[in-house]
């Protein structure tokens, strides 16, 4: 099992560091709606509670790196030239993350997100993702300056404009194929072992990253190399589930961008995704803007 280190966790309260980020990927519309059960064939279920927000793993991976970070946080996107589109880019910038937009002839995507009683959540997407590719007239000298850079979805020479930064992390969801055929070395790779769309093998990556990273929610997870590391406890109430793997994904890079070893970098994660947990959709005091 993975060494905790507990010294850098009182040092966290709460980090407002100067550092360079940004996230390259997709942004998903999701109404959040709070039911008293999840949904069972033949049965109506009761909201309690609805919100609705720009989200997806770009969106609040920027999101939580904007709140470590005094420094500007550039997200590169794209988005369906679109009502949902425009509300996406208005709400985020008022959230002091600077998008980079690649406007599409498409629907925005859009999704539900359904939270029961005890505070998981099953997720319906609808529509194309989105994301941006290296065609678009987009400000890639911008990543010449990065210390950090997450990438949720991209095509492999993204991947390749993106190495300059001293750290480089981003999910399988994007697919293996592009990061193999990027043949570039990454130094995280964070996705959930709980989540079939996420879960690969370790042979079937042409180069090993410094570091893989499987979660597994409240049974903590693996790192390789390293071995099992534990999570922590909530302090309030569990609440809503989305969002705390992305959350966990940027307390790494942030981390590893900080010369961290991985044992605090990944003590920094388990707050940021615990923290997550302890509020009714991705972004805290979240209130319905629509």
């Amino acid at each position: 099992m993975i060494a905790e280190e507990n010294n850098k966790v009182k040092d966290f309260k709460f980090i407002k560091g100067n550092l360079k980020f940004a996230v390259i990927g997709h942004i998903e519309w999701i109404n959040f709606i709070k039911v008293d059960q999840l949904p069972k064939p033949g049965l109506i279920s009761h909201s309690k509670k609805s919100l609705e927000y720009p989200a997806g793993g770009g969106s609040v991976i920027a999101k939580r790196l904007s709140e470590l970070n005094n420094s500007e946080v550039h997200f590169f996107t794209a988005l369906g030239n679109d009502f949902h589109g425009n509300k996406c880019l208005n709400i985020l910038e008022s959230m002091g993350i600077k998008l980079h937009v690649a406007w599409r002839d498409k629907p925005t995507r859009k999704g539900f997100s359904l939270i029961d009683s005890d505070g998981e959540r099953s997720i319906t997407i609808i529509g194309e993702r989105l994301s941006p590719n290296h065609n678009d007239d987009l400000d890639w000298a911008t990543l010449n300056n990065m210390d950090g850079i997450f990438i949720t979805a991209a095509d492999k020479e993204i991947f390749k404009k993106s190495r300059v930064a001293k750290t480089l992390c981003t999910t399988p969801r994007v697919g293996l194929n592009i990061i193999n055929e990027s043949k570039i070395f990454l130094d995280g790779l964070i996705g959930s072992n709980l989540d079939p769309g996420e879960v690969f093998s370790l042979d079937e990556l042409k180069l090993i990253p410094k570091y893989v990273i499987k979660t597994e929610g409240e049974n903590g997870g693996i790192v390789f190399p390293g071995g099992r590391y534990e999570a922590i406890e909530n302090i309030n109430n569990k609440v809503d589930s989305y969002g705390c793997g992305d959350s966990f994904a940027a307390g790494i890079l942030y981390g590893l961008s900080s010369n961290w070893n991985i044992e605090e970098s990944i003590n920094l994660a388990k707050i940021l995704g615990r923290n997550c947990s302890e509020h009714f959709g991705p972004y805290k005091n979240g209130k319905n803007i629509i």
